[in-house]
């Protein structure tokens, strides 16, 4: 289920960092790296793109909807989409399947351009529940669908949906924008994307960078080697016999033994990153 929010209430910042990295540790730990690694190129525009053009709205939900099953690999899913007067962007019926019934709040007849967006979110919660992958709390699962839909390469929608103009304003999604583009930063450090171009929406943009600033910081935490040195003296006069710090790329919990002044390679046993820690 999506939400859209007043873009003067929108939540800004990253408030749910935690459970974001714990999301994309969980969603290595349910694939493994290399069932992650199956999803390098990110969905294109075009494919669920839903305009004027299209000969209604149903038609052209029902082609982006195809598009996003095959994008996250449920070949045998079927989705039923349908347009009704609801307070949340979309909802899916959960089921055994092989068919789903989603529903997308009536607006999205006639504001068109992002029912790829309310979609994505929608199909990756029959992902997750195709996978067994799950939180314990409803806003714990709206956050991890967030973040699978990011990661695996359907999530830029979600994030370019934030608007703020003279015409209209919206955001979709449970993450922040700066959480979007901190998860869309981590995707592209592992397949060597860069979505910059793929923004049609200004602030979304900016959140984007942000987001990829805050990702990029990941990598300066003691005690990894890019860390800066006054950091890490800082972290030796807190730290014990071992270091535990974030793995960059999952967010995995790591413990690193002191090693005195030599360097040290730490080796993630969520998604099998090997780490430079410095002395």
């Amino acid at each position: 289920m999506s939400h859209s929010e007043e873009v003067s209430r929108v939540v800004r910042g990253f408030p749910h960092l935690d459970t974001v990295r714990a999301s994309i540790a969980a969603l290595y730990g349910r694939l493994s790296p290399d069932g992650v690694r199956r999803y390098d190129t990110s969905v294109a525009a075009a494919d669920v793109r839903v305009d004027a053009t299209d000969d209604g709205p149903h038609l052209g939900a029902q082609r982006a909807a195809r598009a996003l099953v095959r994008h996250l690999r449920l070949p045998d899913a079927r989705m039923v989409v349908g347009f009704r007067a609801m307070e949340h962007a979309a909802s899916v019926e959960l089921t055994a399947g092989p068919e789903y019934f989603v529903e997308l709040n009536d607006r999205f007849r006639t504001h068109r351009r992002d029912i790829g967006a309310a979609l994505a979110h929608e199909v990756t919660h029959v992902l997750l529940h195709r996978l067994g992958l799950a939180f314990p709390t409803t806003a714990e699962n709206e956050i991890l669908t967030d973040v699978v839909t990011t990661y695996l390469g359907a999530g830029w929608l979600l994030l370019d949906a934030f608007r703020q103009d003279g015409v209209s304003s919206q955001k979709l999604g449970y993450l922040t924008p700066e959480e979007f583009g901190y998860v869309l930063a981590k995707r592209a450090e592992v397949f060597g994307e860069d979505p910059s171009p793929w923004f049609t929406s200004a602030v979304a943009y900016e959140a984007w960078v942000r987001g990829r600033a805050e990702a990029a910081r990941d990598w300066r935490r003691p005690p990894l080697a890019g860390a800066g040195w006054a950091a890490r003296r800082r972290a030796r006069a807190r730290a014990t016999a071992d270091g535990v710090f974030p793995c960059p790329v999952c967010g995995q919990r790591l413990r690193v033994a002191a090693a005195g002044r030599r360097r040290v390679k730490a080796r993630c046993g969520v998604c099998r990153t090997v780490l430079e820690c410095a002395p």
